[in-house]
């Protein structure tokens, strides 16, 4: 298999993980998946990400924490604002994903109680016994959040790789100043989204599907 087909592999085999094992990531593992994600490129090879890892009780305390403000309808407080709107193909690809989901799980659409119990699943990590928060420096605005995106496909792949599930997640981001509270994280510092990892529940329904993807004329517009 060439370097391409290798590549094109954990691609395809990554997938959102949406029910984990209880059972902890060794260190060395953890450390690996970021000695791997952190060599995609930056601008002016600033390298913005940091990573901040819970584990153990850590991984409780925020779950916990989480899960009460979420149940509770604590307005979140992003540090990057929501996207103002989903149309076109965009929403259908949201909503399809939606869809999916709950036919996995097997709640109605119709089941706004089983729907809002499935989202609250985000707040818990999806029972994951880790969860990363990436941060980057908010003097570097939104091309720091960019190359901190590509850390963060690099870090789901890399974790792939080793047999690692991930689900970067927006939701929990949402949420800024209760992590800064919990986590010690600095308003000087842009919370963008989160990682939860671990390894898969691979007999959970949650975990029965996997979205499909554009094709490549559908992205590419050709400029002659």
């Amino acid at each position: 298999m060439n370097k391409i087909d290798t590549l094109t592999d954990i691609l395809r085999t990554r997938r959102s993980c949406r029910a984990f094992l209880p059972e902890p990531v060794p260190e060395d593992v953890l450390k690996q998946i970021v000695a791997t994600a952190r060599h995609v490129p930056s601008w002016c090879n600033a390298q913005p990400w940091q990573v901040t890892m819970t584990r153990g009780a850590g991984t409780e305390t925020l779950r916990a924490a989480l899960t009460e403000a979420a149940s509770k309808g604590t307005v979140p407080k992003p540090d990057l604002d929501w996207p103002s709107g989903y149309s076109g193909a965009y929403a259908e690809r949201r909503r399809t994903c939606g869809f999916q989901l709950y036919d996995a799980v097997g709640i109605e659409k119709s089941d706004r109680v089983g729907r809002m119990q499935q989202m609250l699943r985000n707040y818990a990590f999806f029972d994951a016994p880790h969860v990363a928060i990436v941060s980057s420096p908010a003097e570097l605005g939104p091309y720091g959040a960019m190359d901190s995106g590509g850390f963060v496909t690099a870090f789901t792949l890399a974790a792939t790789a080793l047999g690692i599930a991930t689900i970067p997640q927006a939701a929990i981001a949402g949420y800024a100043p209760l992590l800064r509270e919990h986590l010690g994280l600095t308003e000087d510092r842009l919370i963008l989204c989160a990682i939860s990892l671990g390894y898969a529940d691979k007999d959970h329904p949650a975990n029965s599907f996997q979205t499909e993807r554009a094709t490549p004329d559908d992205i590419i517009d050709w400029a002659d």
